[in-house]
């Protein structure tokens, strides 16, 4: 059913009630959860279509260190590149000489955005950064930049530290 526009009806009352049984159901205390079998997210692989101007937007302006590149096992030509988002976690891409991609496409069930923790005094830097660089954002609860890099890909960089989120605890 809908109502006057196009958008179905919601009923967020058995949305709400749903997400409380899920959380009834599975979530356990933090005295009582177990350590997570991860050591932490080796690297987020993510499509370039352009090295260099993707090297350039994460150094340069991001403030995020290249740390090696090298051919892609997967394609001959190709690239694998990586950068340094602290604590011992990378963002990486691949490049596919030769081939059509494609531009970046968000889609209903496919990747969102990737969330960056960054110190609040460096968060106000990188902002400025954005705006120095003609990167268009939007900004969030005071805490958020949401943006899109060369590729497409959506990021946000969030002056929350990790394992919390505007506030609440969420590890």
């Amino acid at each position: 059913m809908t109502s006057g526009s196009d958008k179905p009806e919601i009923d967020l009352a058995a949305i709400d009630a749903e997400r409380e049984r899920i959380r009834a159901t599975y979530l356990k205390p933090a005295e009582t959860r177990p350590r997570s079998t991860a050591r932490g997210l080796h690297h987020f692989a993510i499509v370039a279509r352009d090295v260099e101007e993707t090297v350039r937007f994460y150094q340069d302006v991001l403030g995020f260190p290249l740390t090696d590149i090298f051919e892609n096992r997967d394609y001959q030509g190709s690239n694998h590149f990586f950068f340094d988002i602290g604590n011992d976690n990378l963002i990486a891409f691949f490049d596919f000489p030769g081939l059509d991609v494609g531009p970046y496409a968000e889609v209903m069930g496919g990747l969102h955005h990737i969330a960056i923790s960054v110190e609040p005094e460096k968060w106000e830097r990188l902002k400025a950064n954005l705006d120095e660089a003609g990167v268009d954002y939007q900004s969030e609860s005071g805490t958020s930049i949401y943006f899109r890099d060369p590729n497409g890909a959506r990021l946000e960089l969030i002056a929350d530290p990790l394992g919390e989120m505007y506030g609440t605890k969420v590890l």
